[in-house]
């Protein structure tokens, strides 16, 4: 009798334009974007963050890798390509992440932010959409 061999879930892979993760039941697979300098401005977000916030936020991506196209209250269109996750944190926070969905599929992560008002600034959006410019022109 053969033994079945059981192929690892999920594996990570490194490549010019982020971390990828793979997962075959995944709709989408989230990377982050990376910058020219090698950073990663949302998984520097994250390590800054207590233990719980990363796994409430992490949950809510995972929410929008399987289950994409998916909209309120876990996702939101903030218009040309670029998306929110939202996460509501303890102590009344509100976490968002940036995202686009670029040509190969993939969840790109841009930016992070904990917001102190209702109103997303302004200055975080344009930073997403320029991370988002950088990373579809192949820029990081």
């Amino acid at each position: 009798m053969k033994e079945k061999q059981e192929l690892p879930r999920q594996k990570q892979k490194s490549t010019s334009h982020g971390t990828l993760i793979v997962d075959s039941l995944k709709r989408l697979s989230a990377i982050f974007y990376r910058t020219e300098a090698g950073n990663e401005p949302v998984r520097d977000w994250l390590k800054g963050m207590p233990a719980e916030d990363r796994r409430l936020i992490g949950e809510d991506i995972r929410t929008v890798e399987y289950g994409w196209p998916i909209g309120m209250p876990a996702c939101r269109p903030m218009g040309d390509g670029l998306h929110e996750v939202r996460t509501n944190l303890s102590g009344n926070r509100i976490a968002r992440v940036f995202f686009y969905v670029d040509r190969q599929q993939r969840l790109v992560l841009l930016h992070g932010i904990l917001k102190k008002t209702r109103a997303t600034p302004e200055s975080d959006l344009e930073l997403a959409r320029q991370n988002k410019k950088r990373h579809e022109r192949g820029t990081h």
